[in-house]
């Protein structure tokens, strides 16, 4: 109760501060004289202060019903966030920032910058606000639902660990058919709300002036449509070849292992829900190395090594299952000074290093953030840039040098699956680069039509990118127990931008800061070194697309992955 307490004198005194901001706006705007730097300083200033305190407390709260799935915790976090959206939808401040923006009087650039970064912000709030608490209300009860689902298999609950495992391991065609089935549970669960959601989204899309939420989200973010289109254009045109040769690979492993004629398999025997990752097919059993491991010790030990001494965050974060917890690993930025926190599910596997590597990696692209900077610049410049360190780490979980120096395996071991180790990355990253395509092509089609048959589009999707049949007579709406579309919607293209900016980066590092390394350019703190001063340390402060010209050489394109993977020998 005493905490219950202590929270609505919080939250009453956040609304308290956030009215006086709103209120401020009644009044004639900022009401000071002098030019437009000062106006909009003026602004920032008082949009900090009713800001800060609210979305720390938001954040907190999210992350709180994040662990613990607690219907309390969720109705704390919409709260917050109802509280968040009414400072976004206020009109009259808006309109102040509109009119500075217009202008075009602003002269000094970190304050243009923050100006792109706050008018983008409240731009996708200025309509009705009974149609924003509502679409937030829905997504906190969809987001709920989806976090405290267990999938039940033979009367019996099961996570989504125990579901990759017989995935993965398991030779019965009916016993995948059951555990694959059962991990689709949910998007029967939730497909209903989620077209009403999507609708909703669109509303305000089309109420601003955007042909659809699709549209609006990438424009906002500080993306171009058209860009977007062509990299996934030519990211095809270069994998579907290569692809298509290795999904016969695939087929006949596949099929030697289940027993069936290759062309039987169907979505189930693909070794993971959404044929994302790469199924084991080479003579690597990764999982043994990590089976007697600290994992988090070997992540905390190998960042410093590698001059990112992310210590404090690892051990400020909930890393192991519970009762209760979401299964999604992520990493959030509570406070923007330096509380940053991973949620994880780690066991002794190499998926579970995989994550721990990739979040501790996305986390570092954070606390490296100067404080220095102004509150609104204290963010990485897009998700892209954290995804893509996530990615140059998580490759290590299946690199045997990275194996041999972390976990110590003999040299002879080493030279035992060094080939086979190459090959399954490869297959790894030819496999997510088609999944995306499915992910991508997927949301922007439901966003310019959900009145549309969707379970006939997933699968039309999957069978052109993934070269994957769907289960005879399925015909459910297996796309809605794809988390992402709910909890982060519009974005998940950015995992493949991610990916092709990792390999660029990886390019650089190897050609210009490490020229003697092939494999080992990971292991020393001068990389840590590079990746704070031209990624981490400024923050916001330029586009995403600037940033990466400037620390690459040139702007993001898909060459380096496609020299860095398709070509493997």
């Amino acid at each position: 109760m005493l905490k219950k307490r202590n929270l609505s004198l919080g939250v009453i005194f956040i609304v308290i501060t956030s009215l006086w901001f709103l209120n401020s706006c009644k009044n004639g705007g900022d009401g000071e004289a002098g030019n437009d730097n000062e106006k909009l300083q003026t602004f920032i200033t008082k949009y900090e202060e009713a800001v800060i305190p609210l979305s720390n407390a938001y954040n907190e709260s999210s992350y709180k019903a994040s662990t613990t799935g607690n219907v309390d915790d969720y109705k704390n976090a919409v709260e917050f966030q109802i509280e968040l959206t009414r400072i976004y939808s206020n009109k009259s401040r808006f309109e102040t920032l509109k009119t500075i923006k217009e202008a075009e009087l602003v002269t000094d650039p970190l304050l243009l910058r923050q100006l792109d970064l706050l008018y983008n912000k409240f731009v996708k709030y200025q309509v009705d606000e009974a149609l924003l608490q509502e679409i937030i209300t829905l997504e906190s009860e969809m987001q709920r639902k989806f976090s405290t689902f267990r999938p039940v298999v033979d009367e019996k609950e099961v996570s989504e660990n125990d579901i990759e495992n017989i995935l993965s391991n398991s030779t019965n065609s009916e016993e995948l058919s059951k555990y694959w089935a059962a991990s689709k549970e949910v998007g029967k669960l939730i497909s209903e709300d989620l077209i009403k959601l999507i609708k909703k989204r669109n509303e305000i899309a089309k109420q601003l002036g955007y042909n659809n939420y699709y549209e609006m989200m990438l424009i906002t973010n500080g993306e171009d449509p058209k860009e977007i289109d062509e990299l996934f254009a030519v990211l095809d045109i270069m994998t579907e070849g290569p692809y298509a040769e290795l999904k016969a690979t695939i087929d006949e492993a596949l099929s030697k292992k289940c027993g069936i004629p290759a062309d039987e398999l169907v979505a189930y025997h693909y070794q993971n829900r959404f044929f994302q990752e790469a199924p084991q097919i080479y003579e690597v059993n990764f999982d043994k190395y990590y089976k007697e491991a600290d994992l988090v010790k070997l992540t905390e030990v190998f960042f410093t090594n590698v001059g990112l001494d992310m210590t404090d965050i690892l051990a400020n974060s909930d890393l192991f299952p519970k009762e209760g917890k979401s299964q999604l690993p992520f990493t959030t930025n509570i406070d923007k000074s330096g509380d940053v926190r991973i949620l994880a599910n780690s066991e002794q596997n190499e998926y579970s290093m995989n994550t721990l590597l990739y979040e501790t990696g996305f986390a570092a692209s954070i606390k490296y953030i100067g404080n220095d900077l102004p509150y609104v610049l204290r963010e990485p410049s897009h998700f892209i840039i954290s995804d893509a360190i996530g990615n140059i780490f998580h490759n290590l979980s299946k690199n045997p040098e990275w194996i041999k120096n972390t976990i110590g395996i003999t040299e002879a071991e080493y030279n035992r699956i060094e080939e086979a180790s190459k090959k399954q990355l490869r297959l790894d990253k030819f496999i997510f680069s088609r999944w995306a395509q499915v992910m991508y092509h997927f949301e922007k089609s439901l966003y310019e039509d959900p009145d549309q048959d969707l379970n006939a589009l997933w699968w039309r999707l999957v069978a052109k990118y993934q070269l994957i049949k769907k289960p005879d007579g399925r015909n459910e709406p297996d796309w809605a127990s794809k988390t992402h579309i709910i909890a982060h919607p519009c974005t998940y293209h950015n995992y493949m931008l991610g990916e092709l900016l990792a390999s660029q980066i990886c390019n650089y590092i190897k050609t210009n800061i490490k020229k003697d390394a092939e494999n080992n350019y990971f292991t020393e703190a001068v990389i840590g070194e590079y990746l704070i001063a031209n990624f981490f340390m400024e923050g916001s402060t330029n586009k995403w697309n600037e940033i990466t010209k400037e620390a690459t050489g040139q702007k993001l394109s898909p060459v380096f992955f496609a020299n860095q993977f398709i070509r493997i020998e």
